[in-house]
């Protein structure tokens, strides 16, 4: 069961309307790295996990990236403003100003629309948390290029935000790998001699030794966070 609260996650303002900017957003809403795919990836992940911490903050975590959903969604009104008119839209998506009367709608920057396949699904809980691991940085990879191409500081404010939620979400994906490092696939597979070789395909020289793979290990930056 889920439950909506009224407020957003945390307020967003803009200093001024600036409909080509919110195209950029768009990319965080129904983009192949947004919160949408954020939130229904972790959800859909969660169904197979038994550990009821692990479980608890894949759904918490997926909670959390619908909260931010709405927030960028917000943005993205605020930004557009009241007016239709695709003429203010120079590149880019302009769907939301001939299709959608300016509603935020499930595509990217490029108005192609949001698609199941952005979601990574596998059962095993130590490749779903290595994806997730790996989605939470490409967010913020993202984030910080929206955040370099807005003065806005209403906007920029509001990125700097998330930005760092997808650091903690982050945080807390490392330390729940760790408490799974020697399970599923981890322990499964991987054993044989095979695992152990490297080859040499590139010249001159040797730079790399046979892999001695050590069991993943994240210094978590969160002191204070717990599974």
């Amino acid at each position: 069961m889920f439950k909506h609260e009224k407020p957003l996650l945390r307020e967003v303002k803009v200093e001024k309307i600036n409909p080509q900017y919110a195209t950029l957003m768009q990319e965080q809403l129904g983009g192949a790295n947004g919160e949408l795919k954020a939130a229904l990836q972790y959800l859909s992940q969660s169904f197979r996990i038994k550990d009821p911490a692990i479980h608890d903050l894949f759904i918490d975590i997926a909670a959390e990236e619908l909260s931010h959903m709405e927030m960028v969604a917000q943005t993205i009104n605020l930004l557009n403003g009241h007016e239709v008119d695709y003429n203010k839209t120079v590149a880019g998506e302009i769907e939301t100003h001939t299709l959608t009367g300016l509603a935020p709608s499930l595509i990217n920057s490029s108005g192609h629309p949001w698609t199941a396949d952005y979601i990574n699904v596998t059962g095993d809980i130590a490749a779903d948390l290595l994806s997730d691991i790996a989605a939470e940085q490409r967010a913020k990879v993202v984030y910080e290029y929206l955040y370099r191409q807005i003065n806005d500081k209403y906007v920029k404010e509001t990125i700097d935000f998330l930005l760092n939620r997808e650091e903690a979400h982050n945080a807390l994906f490392r330390e729940a790998l760790n408490k799974v490092q020697n399970s599923a696939s981890n322990k499964n597979f991987g054993v044989t001699k095979d695992s152990k070789l490297y080859f040499d395909l590139s010249t001159p020289g040797r730079y790399f030794d046979d892999p001695e793979p050590t069991p993943p290990s994240f210094e978590n930056p969160r002191k204070d966070t717990k599974i």
